[in-house]
């Protein structure tokens, strides 16, 4: 029998997608270092990137050993990550069986996403905050109800709870401490939003720079919809192997399993994750180092005329920008080799976000900004 080749065309294929693909725009990331060096006109080295909250300082010395030494490389990594949540529960103190690993937070949001979702269903998200939940959202066939954080960026409580009410969404997400303001949330916030009928995703991606102290990880142990999703890419300095995790009530942790890719964390991210939780209390002390940067980059940016830093529980510092506008101080700095975060977004258009990096750094960042005070 003798098939005739169909010909199509693009607008065939395009016809073929998902209506909810063919509406929504791609997620716009940070550039890799290599294409923002090509576009300066610089050298990967005479750049300072404090626009990804990137860990600058590295991962720990014994990663690079470990990966080079790797025993299996060329077999399947384990399924159901036993020895890196065997070593997670023993680092934040919570039964294995209520931890999920996974390939960075980011793939673990877009998991719970398919775990709830069903086309039209809705969330809530509280911008400005991370772009990623709305994004997966969209992608997932879910409305975002985008509750608006107030002029202090705290949560609106109130709003949250109403909305709740009148639109009956599934998920909400919240970030603590919150990117891009680097506020924490308290503990009667989170009492109040849990007494919801709603399942709560807490995002502590940022928590070990606030102070371990300020964690919720254990209390899904009480609260059977709230989920807490941590990373290694902050801490651990381990953004480009993607691993992360997730605590769970058990019962809802059986469900997740059900839909996992089975050997999503390679071999080479659970071996960088286990050495690193190994050294935890070596990374920990780089985690303070941080923590004092941080302060010393707020101080120095509130002597400036033209920057208003907010406080900040991150690894970063939000800025409003006063007398000049906050992207032509965006390019000002890039122009000098000095990559900070500009958001083109209405609420964030006067404002940047700086990560902290090493000392050094601020001390260039404090000359080329002092610099443009007198300009």
């Amino acid at each position: 029998m003798k098939t005739e080749h169909i010909k199509t065309t693009d607008s065939n294929y395009t016809d073929l997608l998902r209506s909810t693909v063919r509406s929504i725009e791609p997620y716009v990331p940070i550039l890799p270092f290599e294409v923002l060096a090509d576009n300066l006109g610089r050298p990967i080295e005479e750049i300072i990137k404090l626009d990804a909250n990137e860990n600058l300082y590295g991962p720990s010395l014994l990663v690079r050993d470990a990966l080079a030494d790797l025993d299996y490389p060329h077999i399947y990594p384990d399924p159901e990550n036993r020895a890196l949540r065997k070593a997670l529960s023993d680092f934040i103190g919570i039964p294995s069986e209520n931890i999920f690993a996974g390939a960075g937070a980011d793939e673990i949001i877009d998991l719970i996403m398919r775990l709830f979702i069903d086309q039209g269903d809705k969330i809530i998200d509280c911008p400005p905050t991370f772009g990623m939940y709305s994004f997966d959202a969209a992608v997932n066939g879910a409305e975002t109800v985008a509750i608006e954080r107030k002029d202090d960026f705290t949560l609106d409580l109130e709003a949250i709870v109403e909305a709740v009410s009148v639109y009956a969404p599934k998920l909400l997400f919240l970030t603590s401490p919150n990117n891009p303001d680097g506020g924490l949330i308290s503990d009667q916030e989170l009492h109040t939003l849990l007494a919801l009928p709603i399942i709560v995703i807490l995002d502590e991606a940022y928590i070990e720079f606030a102070g371990i102290e300020n964690s919720r990880i254990d209390w899904v142990l009480e609260h059977e919809n709230l989920i807490v999703l941590r990373t290694f890419s902050k801490w651990a300095g381990l953004a480009g192997l993607r691993v992360g995790y997730g605590a769970f009530s058990v019962g809802l942790l059986k469900e997740l399993w059900k839909i996992k890719q089975p050997y999503n964390v390679s071999v080479a991210a659970t071996e960088a994750a286990l050495v690193s939780l190994d050294d935890s209390v070596n990374l920990l002390q780089v985690v303070s180092e941080i923590r004092s940067e941080r302060k010393r980059l707020s101080q120095m940016l509130s002597e400036l005329s033209f920057v208003f830093p907010y406080p900040s529980h991150g690894n970063f510092v939000l800025c409003q920008v006063k007398g000049i506008s906050a992207l032509e101080l965006h390019q000002a700095l890039s122009a000098e080799g000095i990559l900070v975060r500009y958001f083109d977004k209405p609420r964030l258009r006067d404002h940047i976000r700086i990560s902290v990096g090493l000392s050094h750094h601020t001390d260039v960042l404090e000359t080329i900004l002092s610099r443009i005070s007198t300009e």
